[in-house]
């Protein structure tokens, strides 16, 4: 099931199938390690849900809630 990076949930797990379309954008988080393919999983998630941490290629990283909007993934199950 495809969702926001935002609505995934805490301790889920999804494969990145879309990030936004803003290109200064993709290539601020392509930079990052989030490409188009890469496993991500929600590790925590602070009040309000802003900032998400993620784990993605090895470390853990802290994204704003309204970029994690527009990171679509297909959640694991």
């Amino acid at each position: 099931m495809r969702k926001s990076l935002d609505r995934l949930g805490k301790n889920k797990r999804g494969i990145i199938v879309e990030i936004g379309n803003e290109e200064e954008f993709k290539k601020r988080l392509w930079d990052m390690g989030i490409v188009v393919g890469a496993e991500v999983f929600v590790q925590r998630i602070a009040p309000f849900y802003d900032p998400i941490e993620i784990y993605v290629k090895g470390y853990f990283l802290a994204l704003r809630k309204q970029d994690c909007k527009k990171i679509i993934v297909e959640e694991i199950v």
